[in-house]
């Protein structure tokens, strides 16, 4: 879908508006802080986890400054940014559904009992124990938010409720 002008210029603004000393590159604490401070998304804010997979997958698209270090992103990059910031957050929000006890962690003992809730995520979901072993690929018998987001972007999840 192509972006209007005017779109193209609310983005490069709001890039301005995240980086406060105006030196053209985000760090993850300035994208933080904006997110805090510009956005003023409390649901956005608490999701550091997404924050921070949007910021990787944001800065590992490639550098147009020699000059810019990897710890950064460009404004050429915030579109890849925000992107993904909302897919993401997509998948924080799926993932704290199935997590029941808060700990950051899916057990199969969650997973298992979400699967009709998973079920209107996704037309794919198979057998629970082999999903379960596939998204664990530490083998540590829990489901971390990195591994989920792998398994949640293979399988197209798509939560029934969210806006788009």
């Amino acid at each position: 879908v192509a972006i209007t002008a005017g779109e193209r210029q609310e983005r490069f603004d709001m890039f301005d508006s995240f980086d406060p000393n105006g030196n053209g590159i985000l760090s993850l604490a300035e994208v933080d802080k904006a997110i805090r401070d510009v956005l003023a998304i409390d649901e956005l804010f608490d999701a550091k986890p997404a924050i921070m997979r949007a910021f990787q997958a944001a800065k590992a698209c490639g550098k147009g400054r020699p000059d810019v270090g990897d710890d950064y992103i460009e404004k050429l990059e915030f579109k890849r940014f925000l992107v993904g910031l909302r897919q993401y957050f997509e998948y924080w929000v799926a993932f704290k559904r199935i997590d029941e006890d808060d700990d950051r962690r899916i057990s199969f003992e969650e997973f298992s009992a979400a699967e009709e809730t998973m079920k209107k995520w996704m037309s794919n979901l198979g057998d629970l124990e082999e999903e379960f072993d596939k998204i664990d690929e530490n083998d540590g018998g829990m489901v971390l938010f990195s591994e989920f987001c792998k398994w949640a972007i293979g399988k197209s999840l798509d939560l029934e409720d969210d806006d788009n």
